[in-house]
């Protein structure tokens, strides 16, 4: 089962032009995946699905997200039903279902804060918060 998240937009965007970050974690072993974005579309999170969750992976039996149209959407749901995996999404206002990846994102940022110097750069910190995680 893999939780996946968004943090951002972030402020100041990267010197690179990113403004999120898309991070997944695997409730077992707490093991996170995550990658930049200069914005959220259904194509990315599909590819950061099938690239980086499936092929490093293996095929999750569960997704939780929150209700957010880039992660809610025909994409998404014609990815999930192709792999068969099953797509759940957390309660709305209640940010405790998908409390795992919620932790994950305040100490990925908290990593990310405190390993850069210049904020523009805060994209090349991203692989070794994940590292430190």
């Amino acid at each position: 089962m893999w939780g996946i998240d968004v943090i951002g937009p972030i402020s100041p965007k990267a010197s690179n032009g990113h403004l999120f970050i898309l991070v997944a974690i695997d409730y077992f072993t707490k093991w996170i995946e995550a990658i930049m974005l200069s914005s959220i579309i259904a194509k990315a999170v599909a590819r950061f699905l099938k690239r980086d969750i499936v092929a490093r992976c293996g095929v999750p039996t569960t997704i939780i997200t929150d209700n957010a149209k880039n992660l809610n959407n025909k994409i998404i749901n014609e990815l999930c039903t192709h792999f068969k995996i099953q797509h759940r999404n957390s309660t709305p206002y209640r940010p405790q279902m998908n409390s795992a990846v919620e932790i994950a994102n305040k100490n990925v940022k908290k990593i990310i804060k405190k390993m850069t110097v210049n904020y523009k750069d805060w994209h090349e910190m991203l692989p070794y918060a994940l590292l430190a995680y």
